[in-house]
């Protein structure tokens, strides 16, 4: 693995990290029962009843994990 020959400054450094930025959220929104519901994508969906109790998490229409 390379190695820098010398020590890197504290502001080279803090620069360079700055470039950094955190991607924006993507969401989809979905119609169900009526109800406007928004969802990130490829993530497993939480499925609750009328209640609101929560029941498993789903994925692509198939159940994955109870919660």
């Amino acid at each position: 693995m390379p190695v820098p020959k010398r020590r890197l400054s504290r502001a080279r450094t803090h620069a360079r990290r700055s470039q950094w930025k955190a991607a924006e959220i993507t969401l989809v929104k979905t119609v169900e029962n009526g109800k406007t519901v928004y969802s990130m994508p490829h993530r497993a969906k939480l499925v609750s009843d009328s209640a609101g109790n929560a029941l498993f998490l789903e994925y692509k229409g198939r159940k994955v994990a109870d919660a």
